[in-house]
């Protein structure tokens, strides 16, 4: 069923503190943002012993404006793009006076609200960075070998107010985020510029914008939102696509968009009929001059916007299509077409990427890192991974689904099927993806939310059956 269905009232506050149990692995959560806190509170409810580690001075991550962190990518002009009933975690709804697709603010506020009501707040440890995280000397060999209760795993490092230090962890859940490195154009447009050029996740609000000649360059949601407020406050603004993408509307009929959900155990050419009807309920920017999409409405990351039709339609943006070079004041593109500038703002997206782990141990080129439901690495057991997914829908409730999911195994409640079978089925998974999302980087880690959800909770029932079947043997 839609996970808009299956969301429960909101769970009682938690009083007192919860005694970790010392004969479960100890775990370290790096970071604290919405994945990393939906990992420490399920943690923390099942007596597990963790560290949590935020570089910030704040909970929420890429949801706090001007975060400490130096992480985080939010705007003035920021808002949801799923709806907040969508959004919130399952046993804790964001506030009824929220509107439909809450501010940054708003959404900064219920994470602040999430941690003191199930009073977890102690695990956390601010200006704290995590530098290195190395396998010990002991550790397991693979998935069907877990590492015992207290045998550490994982050695972390970290640099925090009380100077450098490094503990052992028989599993380290990253939370880290991806979008926090700018994915600048590779290789670069030739020509040089005289003006200023920034990232996107360097941009904050209109003053960076106001009485500029300015050219955003990108396709994607935040491309969208910097155009939009551009077209306000600039002196001329340009967006430059050079692929086009469907522009879907956030409302349908009068309701949230996404609220229109289909079962997740039905097949994908339901949501993908639903993206297209969503999409033929609004004009094609294409009808504006952007480029049109050469892939059907489902086939990509959704794009949403309420603005750019308006600064397009009334002339306040310039359509234009991709660059084929920089001549110092002027963005000279590919229709032989130039424009003005002293500012490019490059909406390119990010890498993901781990700076605390050796390349050689793990990377992700191109931003590929084939995972076990975008969470298990199978050769490398007590790595789990939290939120490294791009759903059409929200992170949130996928990243609480697998810190749930995690601390079953963790507690020995559930055991993983054999390596065979976990490597056959991320094929499977891999080559569903491909098939319905165009080649990019930004697909590598695209997921369907109701369908993700309902395979989870199918992994997680079979899991528990393997653990039962296992405690059983003699």
């Amino acid at each position: 069923m839609p996970y808009l269905v299956t969301q429960r009232h909101r769970a009682p506050a938690v009083t007192g503190r919860i005694e970790p149990d010392p004969t479960l692995p100890r775990v370290c959560i790096i970071g604290a943002g919405s994945s990393g806190l939906a990992a420490a509170k399920t943690l923390y409810l099942a007596g597990v012993p963790f560290d949590c580690f935020e570089k910030g001075t704040r909970v929420g991550g890429n949801w706090v404006l001007d975060n400490p962190n130096g992480q985080s990518a939010c705007y003035e002009t920021l808002e949801i793009n799923t709806s907040t009933r969508r959004m919130a975690f399952s046993d804790f709804p964001m506030p009824p006076d929220y509107p439909a697709y809450a501010r940054h603010d708003q959404v900064a506020a219920y994470f602040e609200a999430y941690v003191e009501h199930f009073g977890f707040r102690h695990t956390i440890s601010f200006d704290t960075e995590v530098t290195t995280v190395e396998r010990a000397a002991v550790a397991p060999a693979d998935l069907a070998d877990p590492t015992p209760a207290g045998t550490p795993g994982w050695q972390v490092s970290i640099q925090g107010p009380g100077g450098a230090e490094t503990r052992e962890y028989s599993a380290v859940l990253v939370a880290n985020g991806h979008h926090w490195d700018p994915r600048w154009p590779e290789p670069a447009y030739p020509g040089s510029f005289d003006g200023e050029q920034i990232h996107a996740h360097d941009y904050r609000g209109a003053e960076q914008l106001s009485g500029r000649d300015v050219v955003v360059v990108g396709s994607g949601n935040s491309a969208l939102d910097i155009a939009s407020v551009a077209a306000e406050v600039a002196a001329t603004a340009n967006l430059s696509q050079r692929r086009g993408q469907w522009v879907l509307p956030k409302f349908t009929l009068g309701i949230p968009s996404d609220e229109i959900a289909v079962p997740g155990w039905a097949p994908w050419a339901f949501t993908r009929a639903r993206l297209r009807i969503a999409a033929s309920t609004a004009p094609s920017v294409a009808r504006y001059g952007l480029p049109a999409p050469h892939h059907a409405p489902g086939q990509s990351h959704p794009v949403q916007s309420e603005q750019i039709r308006d600064a397009l339609r009334s002339g306040r943006v310039a359509p234009r299509p991709g660059i084929r070079r920089l001549a110092g004041d002027t963005v000279l593109f590919t229709d032989g077409t130039r424009a003005r500038a002293d500012l490019i703002v490059w909406a390119t997206g990010y890498k993901v990427t781990f700076p605390f782990l050796d390349p050689e141990l793990l990377a992700a080129p191109d931003n590929d890192l084939p995972l076990f439901h975008r969470a298990v690495h199978p050769d490398l057991p007590g790595l789990f991974f939290l939120g490294l997914l791009q759903p059409i829908g929200a992170v949130m409730p996928l990243a609480e689904a697998q810190a749930q999911w995690i601390t079953e195994i963790l507690t020995g409640r559930s055991a993983f099927p054999s390596q065979e079978e976990v490597r056959s089925r991320m094929a499977a998974m891999h080559e569903r993806s491909r098939r319905r999302f165009y080649a990019s980087p930004r697909h590598t880690m695209e997921v369907d939310f109701d369908q993700y959800l309902v395979d989870l909770t199918r992994e997680r029932r079979r899991g528990r059956r393997r653990a039962a079947q296992a405690g059983e043997r003699p």
